[in-house]
């Protein structure tokens, strides 16, 4: 009888041990998974920042000379566009439209820039010098959130991969996350004609 009771004693000690390693498992994962969203919407808000920064951008040059219209144009056109793709969720696929729609925003933008080289008045007023600044640190913090989004992603799929926790992982539906990686034929250089 003794036998009995200790062997039940004994289970009931490994139920209670594997109960609260897997509560401690799944709160580890929901810390890590909003880890990760958190660093998703610290990047949409540097995507957010350089889309309100881009209008005064453009109205600069505008008011400046009489600039080649069909660049502003182009300009207009892709942030309408980009202001339309907010992903709100962290998905492969929200991650791949936003970082595709941003990339075009961004080498549109490039254009816009790389034609006001043509214009000295421009170049040389304060408010554009003052943009191009903000502009330069916008980028900077848009590649600060992205490598920290980044961070967070391989933080989490480590840990959504490794062993035992993947068992909790997948019985709890915490699937692999994708980060950002750079677009084929970007490891080669660009000429810039003018």
């Amino acid at each position: 009888m003794l036998g009995k009771k200790s062997n039940s004693v004994i289970a009931l000690i490994a139920i209670v041990i594997l109960t609260v390693w897997m509560v401690m498992t799944y709160n580890s994962l929901v810390k890590k998974d909003e880890h990760v969203s958190f660093q998703w919407n610290e990047v949409q808000n540097n995507y957010q920042r350089r889309l309100d920064l881009i209008p005064q951008v453009v109205n600069t040059v505008k008011g400046g000379a009489e600039f080649e219209k069909g660049v502003l144009e182009q300009v207009t056109q892709a942030r309408a566009k980009a202001m339309q793709v907010q992903a709100s969720q962290v998905s492969a696929a929200a991650l791949e439209a936003q970082s595709q729609i941003q990339d075009e925003l961004a080498l549109t933008f490039n254009r816009l820039l790389i034609n006001v080289e043509r214009y000295p008045e421009i170049k040389g007023t304060r408010a554009f010098k003052d943009l191009q600044v903000q502009l330069e640190g916008t980028e900077r913090r848009i590649k600060v959130a992205r490598k920290d989004f980044n961070g967070a992603v391989q933080d989490y799929n480590s840990a959504v991969r490794s062993f035992p926790t993947k068992i909790i992982s997948g019985i709890l539906g915490f699937p692999e996350r994708k980060g950002f990686t750079a677009d084929l034929g970007t490891d080669k250089s660009i000429e810039i004609k003018f």
